[in-house]
């Protein structure tokens, strides 16, 4: 039995290892997380498109914001990978990781939307003053940027391994972040619908959807932020090399692709048409 285990270990082992080292596997994993990324880009147009097409006289609304971030995110990731081999190519090395990083922080500031909006969905169903929230999403949005580009600047300017660790942590905290800010106002939203007293399909459906996607986006942001600490630390789980496609794949599977399409796919619903001052676009 132990013979027969250390012999399937090995086989797996051995199949991984050709796969990574293989430049036919490299490009076809590539391709296939380009097409997948390239898919729900797509879908996120259209469903730009629709809710454009449903609601015109609104403007920039929070909806509309995120489908559009969603495939601009997507549009590039595909691109990124469709070239994996080129940006592999380009000097200085610090162009690389701004293509492989930003998108990661554009990804942050899409599904931080949906946190500001439940937040003053929360905030104004107590009663309360949300004159802070939106300054303070973009505040905050300004401030990761901001200490980002100043990390790329150092790293171009003096390309040390200390550098580029301080800025995969970096990256990694943010997604901590993120993660606490779904955990904290997802779960307040999601207990403030379970206590209205109401019962009706919408209500359950909303339920259902706030549940839902808390739980998907809190659980993709920690899955990416102990993947990048160990992207970080160890040279076996480094994501910016072309030598380690299998984790690419599973890696961009969990805490993008798949995050993205079931989000989408759950907030799927069109906008009802609805008067003019009921609708509040993004100022």
């Amino acid at each position: 039995m132990a013979s027969a285990a250390a012999l399937g270990l090995t086989s797996a082992r051995d199949l991984w290892e050709e796969l990574n080292d293989s430049p036919v596997w490299q490009d076809r994993i590539f391709y296939t997380l380009a097409g997948l990324f390239g898919l729900v880009g797509l879908v996120a147009l259209i469903q730009l498109i629709r809710i454009e097409c449903r609601v015109p006289e609104y403007g920039w609304t929070t909806q509309k914001v995120f489908h559009f971030l969603n495939f601009i995110v997507n549009a590039v990731r595909s691109l990124v990978f469709v070239f994996r081999r080129n940006v592999q190519k380009l000097r200085p090395e610090v162009i690389q990781h701004i293509l492989l990083d930003l998108p990661g922080l554009a990804f942050f500031t899409t599904y931080a939307l949906l946190v500001l909006f439940w937040a003053e969905i929360y905030y104004q169903a107590r009663g309360q003053s949300t004159d802070g929230l939106r300054p303070g999403f973009f505040v905050i949005n300004a401030g990761i940027y901001a200490l980002q580009i100043i990390l790329w600047l150092l790293l171009w300017w003096m390309p040390v391994h200390g550098l580029l660790v301080l800025s995969k942590i970096f990256v990694a905290g943010v997604s901590l972040f993120a993660a606490l800010g779904f955990l904290v106002y997802g779960g307040r939203l999601y207990l403030m619908l379970r206590r209205f007293p109401v019962e009706s399909r919408g209500r359950r459906k909303k339920l259902g959807e706030v549940g839902y996607v808390t739980t998907i986006c809190f659980s993709c942001f920690l899955i990416r932020c102990v993947m990048l600490c160990f992207n970080a630390f160890d040279k076996a789980a480094d994501l910016d090399v072309l030598n380690h496609p299998v984790l690419n794949f599973l890696y961009y599977l969990l805490v993008e692709i798949l995050p993205s399409a079931l989000v989408l796919f759950i907030l799927r619903k069109l906008p009802p048409k609805r008067d003019l001052g009921q609708y509040h676009p993004i100022r």
